[in-house]
C-alpha cells in the first residue's frame, strides 16, 4: 500500500498495529483547545455498541474538521474507539487506581465483551465519504487474587485502558480464552480496518 493515511488516535497500540501491517500513516492529534474527553461521555441508557460507535463517529467528525482547519493534504482519516462491557455495564478508562482495582475485581473469573468501532473518512468529497465497522470479541479472565490485582494496578498499566487492562501487556497471563479479534481487543481490528480501506480505494494487502 503506497498511500498514506492519517491516524486520529494517541494510542501507541493502534500505531503499533498500523506499523505491523505496513500501513504508512501520520498522526492527526487534537489541538490543545479541543475537549476530546467530552466526546467520550456516556449517555443514559446507551448500550455498549451504540456508545462506542457514536464516540468513534464524533471522533472522526472532529478529526476531519481538524484536517481541514490545518489545510492538510486530503488523505483518508482513520479513527477508532474501544470499550469493555460486563453484561450491560460499560467499563471505560479508570479515573484512578481505586476504580481500576474495582474494574479488575469485577472482571476476575468472568466473561466480558470488548467492542472496538473503527471509522474512516475521505475528505476529498463534499460531504466527506465515511465508512464504519464494529468488532465484538469475548474475553474470559481467570480468577484473580487481591494481591494480583493490586500489583497490576501499581504497575500503572491499567490507566488509560478500557476495562483497566491491556491484552498485550501483563494481563495476558490471566486471559484463559478469547473469541473474536485479537487486534480488535488491542484497539484496531485488522479485518474490519482492511475492509474500510478497500472501500475507500486503498489496498492494505
Amino acid at each position: 500500500m503506497q498511500k498514506m493515511i492519517y491516524l486520529a488516535s494517541q494510542s501507541p497500540r493502534r500505531q503499533q498495529l498500523l506499523e505491523q501491517w505496513g500501513l504508512p500513516y501520520q498522526l492527526l492529534l487534537p489541538d490543545a483547545q479541543e475537549d476530546v474527553e467530552a466526546l467520550e461521555a456516556l449517555q443514559a441508557g446507551e448500550s455498549a455498541a451504540a456508545y462506542v460507535q457514536r464516540v468513534t463517529r464524533l471522533k472522526l467528525q472532529a478529526a476531519l474538521a481538524r484536517q481541514q482547519r490545518r489545510a492538510l493534504a486530503p488523505a483518508p482519516v482513520l479513527c477508532a474507539d474501544t470499550t469493555v462491557a460486563l453484561g450491560r455495564r460499560i467499563l471505560g478508562k479508570p479515573q484512578d487506581a481505586a476504580q481500576a482495582r474495582q474494574m479488575l475485581t469485577d472482571l476476575a473469573g468472568q466473561r466480558h465483551r470488548v467492542l472496538t468501532a473503527v471509522a474512516l473518512g475521505l475528505p476529498a468529497t463534499q460531504p466527506a465519504q465515511t465508512w464504519a465497522a464494529l468488532s465484538v470479541s469475548w474475553v474470559r479472565f481467570a480468577p484473580l487474587t487481591p494481591c494480583q490485582i493490586e500489583c497490576y494496578v501499581q504497575s500503572g498499566e491499567p490507566m488509560g485502558k478500557a476495562g483497566a487492562y491491556a491484552i498485550q501487556g501483563r494481563a495476558a497471563v490471566w486471559i484463559s480464552h478469547i473469541s473474536g479479534s485479537y487486534s480488535g481487543i488491542m484497539g484496531l481490528p485488522a479485518h474490519e480496518t482492511a475492509q474500510l480501506l478497500r472501500a475507500a480505494g486503498l489496498r492494505p494487502d
